[in-house]
């Protein structure tokens, strides 16, 4: 019932708490979806995990950005997120109140996202158990590739899709009658 990606980023959320990664798995799975489809919804979230990645690193006024926008984009969507089988008022207290932390310039602390319904539960219970990870840990503030992985992270494969992309273009530009 719920999209292999989005459990994929609820163990990445709740356990791994790799919030960069969280961000690749629903940007990409958005972006698998027609333009037309695509939901808003997503997005939001994709924010709630770029947000806290923003605060775990010590930007405040990135993860302030972020959190705000996904306030802002979700608050509209109640029925998209109860249908993620998440709590909306919940998760709108949630980001409210981590808002407020960060304009008191409190440091990051581990958040969960309110899973509300008994088959999003199982589904990710199922999803944990696959992988033999917990159902939640707290962020491990000690491990830098985490806290760092923009700029840790292989990116080769992103390098060499755009050097070929570069030159299938100037191959494009460079052939008669183009």
């Amino acid at each position: 019932m719920y999209p292999q990606p989005y459990l994929d980023y609820l163990v990445q959320f709740h356990v791994e708490r790799d919030y960069f990664e969280c961000h690749e798995i629903l940007e990409e799975y958005w972006k698998s979806v027609p333009q037309e489809q695509r939901q808003v919804v997503w997005v939001g979230l994709i924010q709630i995990a770029v947000g806290l990645y923003h605060q775990r690193r010590g930007n405040m006024n990135g993860a302030k950005k972020m959190l705000t926008s996904a306030h802002s984009i979700l608050e509209h969507h109640p029925e998209d997120i109860r249908r993620l089988g998440l709590d909306h008022a919940a998760l709108m207290l949630l980001l409210e109140q981590r808002l407020e932390e960060l304009n008191k310039g409190l440091s990051y602390h581990s958040m969960s996202l309110p899973i509300l319904a008994a088959d999003l539960r199982e589904a990710y219970e199922r999803a944990c158990a696959l992988r033999d990870v917990p159902v939640t840990r707290e962020s491990d503030l000690n491990d830098h590739y985490l806290l760092n992985k923009h700029t840790l992270r292989d990116r080769s494969e992103v390098f060499a899709e755009r050097a070929r992309q570069l030159q299938l273009r100037e191959r494009q530009r460079s052939e008669p009658g183009s």
